[in-house]
C-alpha cells in the first residue's frame, strides 16, 4: 500500500508542472525524440531532459536509445494509480450528487 501511495504521489508531482504535462500531451500522439518534445518549449535541452527524467522516475515515460537518438514514449500503466484515485472520488461525488438531487426533489414535494 505504501509503495502504491508513493507511486501515486510521484505521478501527481510529475504532472503538477505544465511543461511536463505538455510533454505527456506530445507523447500521447506517439513515440517522439527528446528534440521533438523540446521543440515547442523555450528552454535548453538539459532543462527538458530534467523534466523527462522526472516523468521517467514517476513511471510515466520510458526511453529507447538508438545511437544518439533518444526516443520517448508513454507508459500507460504508469497512470493507473492516479486514474484509480480519481475513479474512487468520481464515484464518491456522483453518489453525493445523487443524494443531493433526491433531497432537493423531496424538499420540492413539500411546496
Amino acid at each position: 500500500m505504501a509503495n502504491q501511495s508513493a507511486q501515486r504521489d510521484a505521478v501527481f508531482a510529475a504532472l503538477s508542472d505544465p511543461t511536463r504535462r505538455a510533454i505527456v500531451e506530445t507523447l500521447a500522439r506517439g513515440e517522439a525524440t527528446v528534440g521533438t518534445v523540446a521543440a515547442p518549449h523555450d528552454m535548453a535541452l538539459p532543462s527538458i531532459s530534467k523534466h523527462v527524467k522526472v516523468l521517467e522516475n514517476a513511471g510515466l515515460v520510458t526511453r529507447r536509445v538508438e545511437g544518439r537518438q533518444h526516443f520517448l514514449m508513454l507508459v500507460p500503466d504508469g497512470f493507473r494509480s492516479a486514474a484509480e484515485w480519481f475513479t474512487h472520488y468520481e464515484q464518491f461525488w456522483a453518489q453525493s450528487i445523487d443524494r443531493l438531487e433526491r433531497l432537493v426533489a423531496e424538499l420540492g414535494k413539500d411546496d
